[in-house]
């Protein structure tokens, strides 16, 4: 099964490790460390370079963990994710 999270972005969804709302998960020292280190190392993907991320998916792409950054709610996703 597939889901679309925003532009022409469409993953897997066994691929899918998390999906999380930047609003939340930037309180956290820790969640912040994690966005901070995958943008360093280039392993973040924008999905819309137009529209401010709402959420972000932790993904699993062959042996890299990757990092998009979506214009979708948390909520949103998940909702469709099921």
């Amino acid at each position: 099964m597939y889901l679309a999270v925003g532009g022409d972005t469409v993953l897997r969804t066994k691929d899918i490790l998390g999906i999380f709302d930047t609003d939340s998960v930037t309180v956290s020292k820790h969640s912040r460390d994690l966005l901070n280190t995958a943008e360093k190392e280039k392993r973040t993907v924008m999905v819309s370079m137009t529209e401010l991320p709402r959420s972000f998916l932790l993904v699993r792409e062959q042996r890299e963990i990757k990092l998009y950054l979506s214009p979708v709610a948390a909520n949103t996703l998940l909702k469709k994710y099921k």
